[in-house]
């Protein structure tokens, strides 16, 4: 039946009781007739008065609060590592710094994709478990080494986290590096500065008080004595500049040792410089230094004026220490698939085989009294391998008794 008879079947059944009672009260029945059709005309002819429909109540939900965007601006702006970390130690960002300093981590890698110390990796994941903030020290070797303090902790968003796939609120930590090499560097070389000044400059100063006690008392009244005494005091005070001169070079070096040259470096015309320089100390030696170099430009990023030193360096030992061979050639080589090459070979005693490995030690001489004899501080090598270890160059030595020496550096 449609909704509309049935609402209007119980009206039409209530005026035909009134009809009917008003019949039994006695009144006329045509005019009770004529009520009833009227009434039923306008029941049945009337508008159904339209019920508003009712709809349903929408409640919009806030959408999750994502705070990995601001913190990632944020972070962007610094210029020291960081990375952040989700509850499973996964990189879910990773700053400009932190590329350069330790390569670009895709997104959702796991930590130990880049830094596998495991006392990185111990810290990480007890922060995670305890959510105390945590730090370590810790040293990268390569390309240079470096000293950071590490620091993990976990970020205070102020709103509720985000949530994962799985309901699960989504935390977010904090690993920062703080670079601390220049610090241990500095701490490291003034050690070392004392310990090796001392050590080397107590046989000069030894020498010198001695001959000033005997020119103060025996020497007195003795020309001759003074003259004599007086040009092995110079010797020992040259020798003292020479060994302050190279302790503080090698010092220099070590505060940049990380920081690569960018400058561009023609070879061939630095090594014709640098044998120019020498020939007045070759002549006196009764050496000839000869160079083998190609035509055209061999270029290499370098700093001129320490590529020199390493040369002046390896060229003047090549003639003081292989002067008996009488002959000193340096060869360029810049071949198409090879690395740039210069080669120094003298033609000399040789170097013994179980001293080539310590060669590059500071203070480190295979003869003190050869080494001293020709004014050598035994710091010379050792700054060729501070300068060589910035321009990311190595230094191979090949040498065999009796046949003489080689030593490459190789970009």
């Amino acid at each position: 039946m449609p909704r509309r008879a049935r609402q209007e079947r119980p009206l039409l059944l209530l005026l035909t009781l009134l009809a009917s009672l008003a019949l039994l009260a006695g009144m006329d029945w045509p005019g009770v007739l004529i009520g009833w059709l009227l009434l039923v005309l306008v029941v049945v002819g009337r508008r159904p008065v339209p019920v508003p429909a009712v709809e349903p109540e929408v409640i919009e939900e806030e959408p999750a609060f994502d705070p990995l965007p601001q913190v990632a601006a944020t972070l962007g702006a610094l210029d020291i590592p960081a990375f952040v970390l989700g509850s499973d130690a996964t990189v879910l960002f990773q700053n400009k710094a932190g590329e350069k300093a330790f390569g670009a981590l895709p997104a959702g890698s796991h930590l130990s994709a880049r830094l596998r110390s495991p006392g990185i990796l111990d810290m990480v994941r007890e922060t995670i478990a305890t959510d105390e903030p945590n730090q370590i020290e810790h040293s990268e070797r390569l390309p240079s080494e470096r000293v950071y303090t590490l620091r993990v902790a976990p970020i205070d968003l102020g709103q509720p986290p985000r949530r994962v796939a799985e309901g699960e609120a989504q935390k977010f930590y904090l690993l920062s590096f703080r670079d601390i090499s220049e610090l241990r560097r500095i701490d490291r070389m003034r050690s070392d500065f004392v310990a090796n000044a001392s050590h080397e400059l107590r046989t000069p100063l030894a020498s010198l008080r001695g001959f000033i006690e005997t020119l103060q008392g025996p020497a007195r009244s003795d020309p001759a004595a003074q003259e004599r005494f007086l040009g092995i005091m110079f010797d020992q005070a040259t020798r003292m500049s020479r060994l302050v001169d190279d302790l503080m070079s090698l010092s220099r070096l070590e505060l940049k040792s990380h920081i690569a040259p960018d400058q561009t470096v023609d070879l061939r015309p630095l090594i014709g410089h640098v044998r120019d320089s020498l020939v007045p100390l070759a002549d006196d030696l009764g050496v000839e230094i000869r160079t083998h170099l190609p035509e055209g430009k061999v270029e290499v990023l370098g700093d001129r004026d320490e590529l020199v030193q390493v040369f002046e360096n390896l060229i003047e030992n090549a003639c003081k220490y292989g002067q008996e061979g009488k002959v000193v050639d340096v060869y360029l080589k810049n071949g198409t698939a090879e690395p740039v090459e210069v080669s120094i070979v003298d033609q000399g005693p040789g170097i013994p085989a179980e001293h080539v490995p310590r060669l590059t030690e500071r203070f480190y001489r295979v003869s003190v009294a050869d080494s001293r004899s020709k004014k050598g501080t035994g710091l010379g090598l050792a700054i060729v391998k501070h300068i060589l270890t910035r321009h990311r160059a190595r230094l191979i030595v090949k040498s065999e008794v009796g046949k003489g020496s080689e030593f490459t550096v190789r970009f």
